[in-house]
């Protein structure tokens, strides 16, 4: 079986959940509107320019949950999977995730944003494997801080190896699906790199090196 990898904001999704997470909590009040959207678009350009300081970000972005209890937590991501996911989840990707699925290949999602907001994403999907960035619990509550390495950029290659070491596994005829400039290190590691809807740095790198270039939407 062949492993086959999927990057999840915009690209199998239509949109970025980090950030319509973000939207949820502005436009329910749950944080300060102005400050929490001010700060939240600067972070999601600073992710696109590819100068996103992780940590800072994760700080920001845990901070809510921290505040909560994990009841009140969940009932806000049933109601956020809802209002802004489902209206972004792509026909062409399930096509594309059952076609992989129908070959017999694992499927995995590896994605930097958290799991607490990705692993019912991932579920929607009918994908079993995920490897996201973990929020630190304590005793039943987010701290706040992040668990282990953050699976960004050069993390997602660091935690992908850790998997695949977990399951005996290899790289072998691997496929990697991803619209990030941001994803290079994993593109450049897999035997079939796929630019899906890529932002214009990805795009000029896969036209140079001659990817194959998808769209999903």
């Amino acid at each position: 079986m062949a492993l086959a990898i999927f990057d999840l904001d915009n690209t199998l999704l239509g949109g970025d959940s980090d950030f319509l997470w973000g939207r949820y909590l502005c436009e329910n009040g749950i944080v300060d509107e102005d400050a929490y959207r001010r700060a939240n678009e600067h972070y999601y350009q600073q992710y696109l320019e590819g100068s996103l300081d992780i940590y800072e970000f994760l700080a920001f972005v845990f901070k809510p949950l921290a505040s909560h209890d994990m009841a009140t937590l969940e009932g806000w991501r049933a109601a956020y999977l809802e209002q802004k996911i489902k209206p972004i989840m792509l026909p062409a990707a399930a096509d594309l995730v059952e076609k992989h699925r129908s070959q017999g290949d694992t499927l995995l999602i590896i994605t930097a944003t958290n799991s607490f907001l990705t692993a019912p994403i991932a579920a929607m999907l009918g994908i079993e494997h995920l490897i996201a960035t973990d929020p630190e619990m304590v005793d039943g509550r987010f701290t706040g801080r992040v668990a282990g390495k953050p699976s960004f950029q050069h993390g997602k290659v660091e935690r992908l190896k850790h998997w695949l070491a977990s399951r005996d596994d290899n790289l072998k005829d691997s496929v990697f699906y991803s619209d990030s400039h941001n994803d290079l290190p994993l593109l450049e590691l897999v035997d079939m790199p796929v630019a899906v809807d890529p932002d214009p740095k990805l795009q000029s790198v896969a036209e140079q090196r001659g990817w194959k270039i998808l769209s999903l939407r």
